[in-house]
């Protein structure tokens, strides 16, 4: 094992909502959306967020797939016969300029709103399958098991962040995706949503006010299809990869397949300015040649999905393992002489107490360079990192849950796989 040196280095939730807040009696057939001061009925009972999170900020974000059938291949992988949508970050935001990501974002008190049991069903979960015990030695992610009772909701926290997920990408792509009633139902027919301009003035206030999404809900007589939604993956920002603030995010990854792309997509024009659909190979195609740029965990992702070619496969893939339930990662980071390595949890370096909250001020670091960190290791699951556009993830443990390992794509001509 090479030597490492460790050195010295040196708020969950919002306000109220506004105009949105309450939506009693507004059930199917109601007014259009709320206009800006308009009177709002009751208010929404609203829980605190999770009061326990003072070093990052709950998130949720959607591995939306679409089918794409007959199109041509753009990639050494063959033909793949659906794309992901990714939005381009405004070169303006605060956190990850200019990035290509999926669509997501904060977990809002609205999400959490005990009012939503009203338009789901009564079941245990809301109707989502009871996940399975985690396997001997390891705990089921902190974002789904926290109890959420004692913060003030009686909502699970696996249904609040699916809730979270769809109200994101509704904002920022105008995608709906909704069930008649209060489901599991099939989705609701495109020609059964708002005349466009009608979605659009939604569209708005969703983005103002997240609690606007129940009440529009509520209006169009449907519920959010949470069913729809499999849980993928979970990701903490990493110590020292903060954004503005020193903000990090744990953000559950829940993965969506449609059958086809869904009408009416498009950017919003302030958090997001471009809207691309891609298969993962093109994707990583795109990356390489640095026509885009996405974070580490999108390009683990993408690499993961490259085992799959077929929607139909991804789907019968994700719906089979979807109670399996996930585990956290937060990566570490090691510094080396030419480049980072971004250590993820089963990794021979990975530490046995990793510093998650940032307050031992630790940063692990060597004057190696990263091929010879490479040919000397032999336990793997890292993301090799010479720069923003030049990643590589190598793993060769066995992934936890059932999951599936992703594939080890390069971005340039290194070759440590005689070890893999």
């Amino acid at each position: 094992m090479p030597a490492l040196s460790r050195l010295p280095r040196a708020s969950p939730g919002a306000g109220p909502p506004r105009g949105c807040s309450g939506s009693s009696g507004d059930a199917g057939g109601g007014a259009g959306p709320p206009r800006r001061g308009s009177a709002a009925p009751a208010a929404l009972r609203l829980p605190k967020m999770n009061p326990r999170l003072r070093h990052w900020r709950e998130a949720a974000t959607l591995l939306l797939a679409a089918g794409t059938p007959g199109r041509p291949p753009r990639s050494p992988l063959g033909p793949f016969d659906y794309e992901l949508l990714l939005l381009r970050r405004s070169s303006r935001s605060g956190f990850m300029p200019g990035a290509h990501v999926f669509p997501g974002g904060l977990a809002e008190p609205a999400d959490f709103s005990a009012e939503w049991l009203g338009l789901l069903p009564a079941s245990p979960h809301c109707g989502l399958g009871a996940v399975k015990p985690p396997p001997s030695g390891c705990s089921r992610a902190p974002i789904f098991a926290t109890d959420r009772e004692s913060p003030g909701s009686q909502l699970p926290g696996e249904v609040a962040f699916r809730i979270c997920a769809l109200r994101e990408t509704f904002e920022e792509a105008g995608i709906l995706l909704l069930v008649p009633g209060r489901g599991p139902a099939p989705p609701l027919p495109a020609e059964r949503l708002p005349p466009a301009a009608e979605l659009g003035e939604w569209r708005r206030r969703v983005r103002e006010d997240a609690s606007c999404f129940l009440r529009l809900c509520r209006h169009l007589g449907c519920a959010p299809n949470i069913w729809a939604l499999h849980e993928w993956s979970n990701w903490l920002t990493p110590v020292g990869r903060a954004g503005p603030g020193r903000r990090r995010y744990d953000t559950a990854f829940f993965l969506c397949c449609l059958q086809q792309r869904p009408p009416h997509v498009s950017q919003d024009d302030q958090e997001v300015t471009a809207v691309l659909w891609s298969s993962p190979p093109e994707a990583i195609e795109r990356f390489k040649s640095r026509e885009i740029w996405f974070p580490p965990p999108q390009f683990y992702e993408f690499c993961r999905l490259c085992n799959f070619s077929s929607l139909k496969e991804l789907q019968q893939f994700s719906s089979a393992w979807a109670l399996e339930g996930c585990e956290r990662w937060m990566p570490v980071m090691l510094s080396a002489a030419d480049g980072s390595i971004q250590l993820l949890p089963g990794d021979e370096l990975y530490p046995e107490d990793p510093d998650y909250t940032g307050e031992k001020k630790i940063i692990m670091s060597t004057d190696k360079k990263v091929d010879d960190l490479m040919k000397e290791g032999g336990v793997f699951h890292r993301i090799v990192m010479k720069d923003i556009n030049n990643l590589a993830v190598y793993v060769n443990i066995q992934a936890k849950y059932k999951h599936i390992n992703p594939l080890m794509i390069k971005c340039d001509n290194s070759d440590y796989n005689s070890r893999l």
